[in-house]
């Protein structure tokens, strides 16, 4: 591995046996209705701040989320659904969640700085790589991270790790624009709940420390081909856990989890 994103480095912190299931056996995990939505909201929400302020209402994020999905469907989510039905309820539910997106901030009243956007910086050595929901400017002009999710959050004593991979964003930004975010924002749709964290600088630099101390493992890891799975609550959603030697699995993956030669990424030029 020359790169990593955030997503994979937070799978590393984890548990080092998920890491290899995704980053170097480079397993399939099986497509979920949840999945789908918000690959799907996203794409909308995007596309939402792409439009004018006064277009950005429910109605038009609703076509955008409508007309997403019909591009993601056949190819990305092929056979989710076992009847028109099925589909359907998945859409009302989906519409819903959208709805709460306006109760919790005015589309027509933000001007983002930039979304979806794809960064690749070096951060203490290290490549990382990965793609930003929204970066806007407050009131102050100062930078503030949001991130979307279309789960429900969780209760806010254990919130503080869901900011782990949002924080190596913020270095990630603060590489690319030369401005660090004074905060960071994680905005889940179901419930809705608002979760946010003020970061400074030092704070930034210790993260910066502590990516660098995760790829060195990382590497370590590579070169001893040794990956000892870490048990958590988080296990219970695992897609990996009949493999996993932690629940006495022999760590290779069923013939359903192997990449076809077509199925595996072209490598992302530097």
């Amino acid at each position: 591995m020359d790169r990593v994103s955030p997503s994979r480095l937070s799978d590393f912190k984890q548990c080092p046996q998920l890491f290899k299931f995704r980053s170097i056996d480079r397993l399939l995990e099986p497509a979920t209705i949840y999945q789908a939505r918000g690959t799907t909201a996203h794409l909308a929400l995007q596309r939402l701040y792409g439009l004018d302020a006064v277009e950005r209402t429910p109605e038009r994020l609703y076509d955008l989320f409508r007309e997403a999905w019909a591009e993601v469907r056949d190819d990305e989510y092929p056979d989710m659904f076992e009847s028109v039905e099925e589909e359907r309820a998945w859409g009302i539910e989906s519409m819903e969640l959208l709805a709460n997106y306006f109760s919790v901030e005015d589309p027509q009243e933000i001007s983002p700085v930039g979304c979806e956007l794809d960064l690749l910086e070096e951060v203490n050595t290290v490549k990382v790589r990965g793609i930003l929901d929204r970066i806007d400017e407050n009131e102050n002009g100062e930078l503030v991270v949001t991130d979307y999710k279309t789960g429900k959050a969780p209760p806010e004593r254990y919130a503080l790790p869901a900011f782990f991979a949002l924080k190596i964003y913020a270095l990630l930004t603060r590489k690319h624009l030369g401005r660090a975010p004074v905060q960071l924002r994680l905005l889940y749709l179901n419930g809705p709940t608002l979760y946010s964290l003020d970061v400074d600088e030092q704070q930034l630099d210790a993260m910066e420390k502590q990516v660098r101390a995760l790829w060195v493992a990382i590497q370590r890891a590579e070169e001893r081909e040794s990956y000892p799975p870490r048990q958590s609550r988080l296990c219970d959603w695992c897609s990996f856990q009949e493999i996993c030697p932690a629940f006495g699995g022999t760590g290779e993956p069923t013939a359903d989890m192997k990449r076809r030669p077509e199925q595996v990424p072209e490598p992302t030029p530097a």
